[in-house]
């Protein structure tokens, strides 16, 4: 099965886009291919403003969100792994989805199998 939680910040950013909000991403910039500008991540976290005022060329695939944005007017490619974003949520109220950074999730490595002895599913035919 395709991992949820690119599914879920695509519905959240258009619901908060929708409602005329600010939609936010709080991301993991110490996560494997985090590409932010190091200057503004804070205790190895960063947040963006993905606001389609404020950004260009939204990519949200199922692995990836990449956009252009300008910090301090310096035009940034930013390019942030799925399982790197925390949070979604909107600026002016805090509601989004925040997500469990050590949920299972179909591209991480599945949890470990149940005891010996525990019930099991077959197919039978």
């Amino acid at each position: 099965m395709t991992p949820s939680r690119p599914y879920f910040l695509r519905a959240i950013h258009e619901w908060i886009v929708d409602n005329k909000l600010t939609p936010h991403l709080m991301v993991d910039a110490l996560k494997p291919g985090v590409l932010v500008p190091e200057q503004y991540v804070k205790d190895g976290k960063i947040v963006l403003n993905i606001a389609p005022a404020a950004i260009g060329n939204l990519s949200m695939t199922t692995d990836w969100v990449t956009f252009d944005a300008r910090f301090s007017g310096v035009l940034h490619r930013i390019r942030v792994p799925v399982l790197a974003i925390n949070a979604i949520y909107a600026a002016e109220n805090g509601r989004g989805m925040f997500f469990d950074e050590d949920e299972y999730d179909g591209d991480e490595t599945p949890p470990e199998p149940a005891e010996k002895g525990a019930a099991t599913l077959r197919v039978v035919k």
